[in-house]
């Protein structure tokens, strides 16, 4: 772990056993225990993770707005406290990161980025501010992030900041925690209602004891994969990247293509939209096996594909997701190679599990 970037809470999550992986070259917990007993917290009661290494991109001034607009696939409202989900494009059809944008006022957003690609998406940025009267800053480095989640969370928060509560889904609240200008979230990555909360670091220790001490338990990367793989969330790098486009990830509801601003390769999906793609993100239920990612999937005997994500699911059993050509049967059988044996898999909608949060 020594040459990995550690989180301001490193240290309070070994002291409850967290187990530390490498994690986009974050020291992160892959469980403190049990992957399945966190799953279930969650599900259930609450957990909190650490998601430190996830980072804010700052942008303010004139044209703030104007530049959300011509980097994102959907509609951004300008708005204090409201924020979307979206894909950021590049030129050729791919996405470069999907980020959740936050308006703080007419002139400031925040953009919540991905641990592998904060460097990438700044380059973007900048290059695409040209001739704006912006200013984008990168502050990942002076902030952690805790996700709370799980049917109890708000109860919890509630008592740390009682204007949570009016947080609305996909909302905002800039507010003092223990004194510091902080920000609370209700985003969730796990399919359940929640809250992230956005501090700097020095107040990170204070904030997770306060979540422990009020029922919150900690937990990890292994059980934040099945829970967001479960609510058919997308994870950057393996089920999307610069070579896939939203409608084939099945996202094409982030592509709002009803109006006259322009953002890169609109009209290639746009005609993605009106001819259809060749090949789509496919859910999968899986028996025979664990499937992971990089499993191939096969028709007829046939690679048609590979799983991007595959977890052991506690409600589905084996479930996983992968490309394969739009044009094969809708009735079309499928196998998974484990390696050292086959699996049967049943082609499946997303999301798995939906709680309607």
């Amino acid at each position: 772990m020594q040459n990995l970037n550690k989180t301001a809470l490193y240290n309070e999550m070994e002291k409850v056993g967290g187990k530390m992986v490498d994690f986009f070259g974050w020291a992160l917990p892959i469980h403190f225990g049990s992957i399945l007993a966190e799953h279930k917290i969650v599900r259930e009661h609450c957990g909190i993770f650490d998601v430190s290494h996830m980072g804010q991109i700052f942008v303010e001034g004139k044209d703030a707005y104007k530049f959300i607009q011509l980097i994102n696939t959907n509609n951004v409202k300008n708005e204090a406290g409201r924020g979307a989900y979206s894909h950021i494009p590049n030129d050729n059809g791919g996405i470069i990161d999907d980020v959740i944008n936050f308006c703080l006022s007419e002139e400031k957003f925040l953009i919540i980025v991905n641990a592998s690609t904060q460097e990438k998406d700044f380059e973007w940025f900048n290059k695409k501010a040209t001739g704006l009267d912006v200013k984008i800053t990168n502050e990942s480095k002076n902030f952690s992030m805790l996700a709370v989640q799980g049917p109890e969370a708000m109860q919890i928060i509630e008592k740390l900041e009682p204007k949570a509560l009016e947080i609305k889904r996909f909302g905002i609240l800039a507010c003092q925690i223990f004194g510091q200008d902080s920000f609370i979230t209700r985003t969730g990555y796990t399919g359940e209602d929640g809250v992230e909360v956005i501090i700097p670091h020095s107040t990170a220790p204070k904030i997770w004891q306060f979540f422990l001490e009020n029922g919150s338990k900690p937990c990890g990367l292994g059980a934040r994969d099945i829970l967001r793989l479960e609510a058919g969330y997308l994870l950057y790098g393996a089920d999307i990247d610069d070579t896939h486009s939203p409608i084939e990830a099945g996202y094409g509801w982030v592509v709002k293509l009803k109006n006259d601003r322009e953002y890169p390769s609109k009209e290639i999906f746009a005609k993605q939209k009106a001819e259809g793609v060749k090949t789509k993100l496919t859910g999968f239920v899986v028996s025979g096996g664990v499937p992971r990612s990089g499993c191939e999937i096969l028709y007829n005997g046939n690679v048609v594909g590979k799983l991007t994500s595959g977890v052991f699911s506690p409600l589905f059993k084996g479930i996983g997701v992968g490309y394969i050509p739009t044009d094969l049967p809708e009735d079309a059988e499928f196998e998974i190679n484990f390696g050292n044996r086959m699996g049967k898999a049943q082609k499946t909608k997303i999301p798995f599990y939906n709680n309607k949060v």
